[in-house]
């Protein structure tokens, strides 16, 4: 069965539209900032995470008010439509407080089986990523495609690190296997954006452990229709994504078989 083109049509552009409002929001970055607490004391959500969450939500429903929601931030609603949304209203927190560029908000919708459209939104370095299922991967309005194929002794790689002491130690092990047989490393700090770079051809891949679903669901779909594989393995005690064109992903998942 095909693809209903009209709703996935009505659902990006919703999706584009809120995440370009919720980037509005943020690029209004506060002086002073309210700190709330998450796992641990490294991790932590800001008051302009929950307003980016309350404004996505809350213009989602006006528009689609049986669908939905999986947020970071707390905000969840069962579907009555068949439809949910999973957003990020502010990845990339830690950039953001300290005033670094990269920050973003993500925006999935998906059905029972499979997501279905996807925003990131990066106002900081002037990017806007989308993609629907079947339709291609788009970087500002310009078509785009994974680096394919690449040997991963020439593979530049993003990763990053959880807020937790004892997964960290787990991600170092991860990077000590990569490390010999690569190009190098990047730490950019928000695994959307990290997604969105492999779609892009500006990694050749990202390789991390622990990912939510909202830290996956919208950057994953842009890379998967920028050619690229993106898949979660069990490494260890880790579940373990690489996402990364199809050679250099063979090459990847080898290492951590």
């Amino acid at each position: 069965m095909g693809d209903n083109v009209e709703l996935l049509d009505e659902l990006l552009a919703l999706a584009l539209s809120i995440a370009q409002e919720a980037s509005a929001l943020l690029a209004k970055r506060p002086t002073t900032f309210e700190i709330n607490r998450k796992a641990s004391e490294m991790d932590f959500a800001t008051q302009m995470d929950h307003k980016s969450e309350e404004l996505i939500v809350s213009k989602i429903l006006s528009a689609r008010p049986g669908d939905g929601i999986i947020g970071e931030e707390g905000a969840s609603r069962e579907s009555k439509s068949g439809i949910t949304w999973v957003i990020d209203p502010l990845d990339g927190t830690v950039n953001y407080f300290y005033g670094l560029p990269g920050w973003n908000v993500s925006i999935a919708a998906k059905d029972t089986s499979r997501t279905l459209v996807g925003v990131v939104s990066a106002p900081s370095i002037n990017s806007l990523w989308r993609a629907c299922v079947g339709g291609g991967a788009f970087f500002n309005e310009i078509a785009i495609a994974c680096n394919e194929p690449i040997d991963r002794s020439r593979a530049l790689i993003g990763t990053g690190f959880a807020y937790e002491v004892g997964p960290r130690i787990e991600q170092l092990k991860i990077v000590g296997e990569l490390l010999p047989n690569i190009r190098d490393i990047r730490r950019n700090g928000a695994a959307a954006v990290d997604l969105c770079h492999v779609a892009m051809g500006a990694l050749d891949a990202y390789v991390e452990s622990g990912l939510k679903e909202w830290d996956l669901a919208a950057g994953a779909l842009i890379a998967s229709e920028a050619g690229a594989l993106v898949e979660t393995q069990k490494w260890r005690e880790s579940a373990l994504t690489i996402a990364a064109g199809p050679s250099l992903h063979a090459q990847l998942a080898s290492i951590y078989a």
